[in-house]
């Protein structure tokens, strides 16, 4: 059985469980990462850890005084170890870190429970996550603009990797209303310029320069940043701008970036053809630099693992709703 860091120790993930009164359940009060791993070794660590503490800080959660970065960074890779004998052998790590305020005030020391931070380490199978994604890699995804706007940063600043996250759960809803499996939310924000997806960020291509969202109303992705590294190597020009739908629908090609999948192309908006309706060179380029970067074929590793799957239990997203 998997076991989870727990406030410094490791239990049962059945047991890893948070009181119904802390601040995490009341209000969504809580910072989070994800990460991958590449043949069992944690990709991009120490930019998650470090994105986890900004994001405490900005909260005014005090994560650096319950445990340091460099502790945070041994109790993870304590973790993978501990669990690695549940891991099948082509299985990557997906690293979740939770860190929650705690108890409310007004219930510290009258419920019998854990008082202070939270801070919790699960680590399961990635395959869990990119299940049913395979066919993307060739079909690509349709991006579908939801009514649900993304939360601009003068009210939330979505810098900060948390849980309150209700908008993105509202357009993948939005969204589960159109026919087809290949169907992912984009969201504009609130001055219709294309903000981001449910999770991840989103590029286009156009006459050969990648071109993304300002990182102002975004989540600034770490495999964002990560293809602008390999974009550099490529020798691609790329720009962060105001994006609107006319944009989209008259690039060359486009993408999504995010921690599982790396890089997944969109070749429909609104079920309208972006470029050739197919995959591009760029994103081709990007994600054959990314799998020789990790000494992996990254397509073939989530393909294969469709294949184990069974095929009526496969999706493409974590949430799933009745049309």
């Amino acid at each position: 059985m998997r076991k989870v860091y727990y406030n410094g120790e490791f239990v049962d993930e059945a047991r890893a469980c948070i009181s119904v009164y802390d601040s995490a359940l009341m209000f969504g009060d809580m910072v989070f990462e994800m990460t991958r791993s590449f043949h069992k070794e944690q990709f991009k660590l120490r930019e998650h850890i470090e994105r986890l503490y900004a994001s405490a800080k900005y909260l005014r959660i005090d994560l650096e005084e319950a445990m340091s970065k460099e502790q945070m960074e041994a109790a993870i890779k304590e973790t993978i170890r501990i669990n690695e004998g549940e891991f099948q052998e082509d299985d990557e790590h997906r690293i979740m870190i939770d860190v929650t305020r705690g108890l409310l005030s007004i219930y510290e020391g009258v419920v019998g429970t854990h008082k202070g931070l939270n801070i919790i380490i699960a680590d399961f199978p990635l395959r869990w996550t990119v299940r049913g994604m395979g066919e993307l890699f060739d079909k690509g995804i349709n991006a579908v603009i939801p009514s649900q706007r993304a939360i601009p940063a003068s009210l939330i600043d979505p810098k900060v990797k948390n849980r309150s996250r209700i908008h993105y759960l509202m357009a993948n809803m939005q969204v589960s209303n159109y026919e087809g499996s290949r169907n992912w939310a984009l969201l504009l924000d609130t001055d219709n310029h294309v903000a981001e997806g449910t999770g991840d960020n989103f590029f286009i291509v156009k006459n050969g320069i990648l071109l993304t969202p300002e990182p102002r109303n975004i989540l600034r992705g770490i495999s964002r940043e990560y293809v602008f590294e390999i974009a550099k190597d490529l020798g691609i020009e790329y720009q962060e701008c105001n994006l609107d739908v006319y944009d989209v629908v008259n690039a060359d090609e486009a993408f999504m970036t995010g921690t599982p999948f790396c890089i997944l192309p969109v070749t429909t908006i609104d079920g309208q053809r972006i470029g050739t309706g197919r995959p591009g060179p760029v994103f081709k380029r990007l994600i054959d630099k990314w799998g020789a970067n990790v000494n992996l074929d990254i397509i073939k590793q989530i393909k294969a693992w469709n294949a184990c799957e069974d095929p009526s239990e496969i999706t493409v997203s974590p949430y799933s709703f009745k049309k």
